[in-house]
């Protein structure tokens, strides 16, 4: 799990929804940038990971961004923004494994050829025979 915390800016604006007078008051939604091609935290390989499969998420200025207004309070978003950028930049760095191809087994085959020749004898009894 890495933390690149300290690299992360943050700007707030008002935020929309539950809140009454409040919403129109303060500005608690936040949004968190961070610049991924200056980050000293990760390699340039992790890097490259990062942009490529957050790529919807960066804008043309290399900064993954994204916005929290979820709760009342400007801390509570912030946290959970911070949060929520940490999740998605440590599953962008998941590698999956590679599918290995298989082929079906004799007797999967024949079991599959069985319930369609089933079927197909269970229809052909439906049709109306003169």
């Amino acid at each position: 799990m890495k933390n690149f915390t300290k690299e992360l800016s943050f700007k707030t604006s008002r935020s929309s929804g539950a809140g009454g007078q409040n919403v129109n008051k303060v500005e608690t939604a936040v949004t968190v940038l961070w610049e991924v091609t200056t980050s000293d935290f990760f390699d340039e390989d992790e890097k490259a990971l990062i942009k490529a499969k957050l790529k919807n998420r960066i804008n043309s200025d290399g900064f993954l961004f994204l916005t929290v207004s979820e709760s009342r309070t400007q801390l509570m978003n912030k946290n959970k923004a911070i949060e929520k950028i940490i999740e998605i930049v440590n599953k962008a760095l998941i590698i999956p494994k590679k599918r290995t191809a298989t082929k079906p087994s004799k007797a999967q085959k024949q079991k599959r050829l069985d319930n369609k020749k089933k079927l197909s004898d269970k229809k052909e009894n439906r049709r109306f025979k003169f």
